[in-house]
This record gives structure tokens, C-alpha cells and sequence, in this order.
């Protein structure tokens, strides 16, 4: 990364907010803007040919690619970019789906300058970057989903938590081993883990289960 100015990619449809945010970025002495993308497939060549710190992404190309994917293709390569999604939509579907793609960040385009500006630098320094609303609606959907554990699925975890198989799991509760398979599945996802030890882990903070 540049030890002196981040380095900025655009990557909006329209081009009168791509000036707005050149106009705003480029007062700080810090920043530059490099690259303009009006497509997501563009931002994503781009990022392949151009050397750059950060992209500021939005979401809606009024067609082809989604600002997801594209984030998802340009955290993918080594050494890429961040992401930082600045955008008007603000679903859980599409926080979820940027923040899962590798964003680094999400603001919304109503954002006060010093906020944007601030993210940015955030973003180029590898840390998190939400708006206020964005973070207290992912940390929301993070309590309702742990707080959704069905009474099998608690069944299950005690299970797995004594060391059974999903062979023997299933054995012991009358269930194939592909259902199992997919319990634990819906389980790690409400959890936010991606294991079976994280799973009984997580399931034992919160109360679900004994040790």
C-alpha cells in the first residue's frame, strides 16, 4: 500500500456521483482518486490493472453484475484491494450479502464527508468500517439468529458435543445422516461458525448446552 496517499477506485453508474465523490475525497491531501468504473465488471478489470488501496463500490449497475459479486471477485485475489460499499440500499439481504463477499465496510451515499473519509482510511488500514445503523442492524441479526436454535437442533449439539457421528447422532434420534448433515448446517450458520467445535463451543457460551 502507498506509504503516502491511498489510492481510490470509483466504481458508481452515475457519473454525477462519481464527480461528487471525486470532489469531496481529493480535498483531503491523503487521498486520490485513480480509477472510475462505471460497471462492476469494469471495477473488477480495473483492480487487475490498476494499482489501488481501496474501492468504493455500489451495489446497483442497473444490470449485469451485482456490486456483491464484483467484491467478492476483487477480495478473492491476493493482495487486492478493500472494499468499501457505499451505496443507498440498506436490506439486511444486501449487508449481508456485501459483508459476506469480503466488504470491509459499508456506508450509505447520505453519509457526512468526515464519515466517508474516515471509513476510507479505516478501510485502507485493514479495519472495519460500518455505519452506525449498518452495525447495529448486523449485530441485531447476529443475536436473532443465535437466539433461534430449534429444540432438535439442540438435541443435535448435545449429541455432537458428546463426540457422536452424524451416523451415530442420526442413530439416536431416528434421522438419516444427510438430515443431520443439514441440521448442522442451518446450526453453524446461526451460530456464525464453521465447525463442529465451534459450533458446541459457541452453543456452551450462550446456554444451549452443558460441558
Amino acid at each position: 500500500m502507498s506509504t503516502s496517499r491511498i489510492r481510490l477506485l470509483l466504481a458508481d453508474d452515475h457519473p454525477v456521483v462519481r464527480a461528487g465523490l471525486r470532489a469531496v475525497l481529493e480535498t483531503e491531501p491523503d487521498l486520490v482518486v485513480v480509477a472510475e468504473a462505471a460497471t462492476a465488471q469494469e471495477a473488477v478489470k480495473l483492480c487487475g490493472t490498476t494499482s489501488v488501496d481501496v474501492v468504493l463500490m455500489d451495489l446497483q449497475f442497473g444490470g449485469g453484475m451485482h456490486g456483491s459479486e464484483a467484491t467478492a471477485a476483487i477480495t478473492a485475489r491476493a493482495g487486492g484491494p478493500r472494499v468499501l460499499v457505499l451505496t443507498t440500499y440498506e436490506t439486511d439481504v444486501d449487508i449481508l450479502a456485501a459483508v459476506e463477499a469480503g466488504a470491509t465496510g459499508y456506508l450509505l451515499k447520505d453519509a457526512p464527508p468526515e464519515e466517508l473519509t474516515a471509513a476510507v482510511r479505516a478501510a485502507a488500514g485493514g479495519r472495519s468500517a460500518l455505519a452506525p445503523a449498518i452495525a447495529t442492524r448486523l449485530m441485531n441479526r447476529v443475536r436473532s439468529r443465535a437466539e433461534s436454535l430449534s429444540p432438535r437442533e439442540v438435541e443435535i449439539l448435545q449429541l455432537v458435543a458428546r463426540g457422536l457421528s452424524n451416523q451415530q447422532v442420526g442413530s439416536e434420534l431416528y434421522l438419516s445422516p444427510a438430515t443431520v448433515k443439514s441440521h448442522l448446517a442451518h446450526i453453524y450458520t446461526k451460530l456464525g461458525v464453521g465447525s463442529r467445535t465451534a459450533a458446541v463451543a459457541a452453543a456452551t457460551d450462550r446456554g444451549y448446552i452443558r460441558r
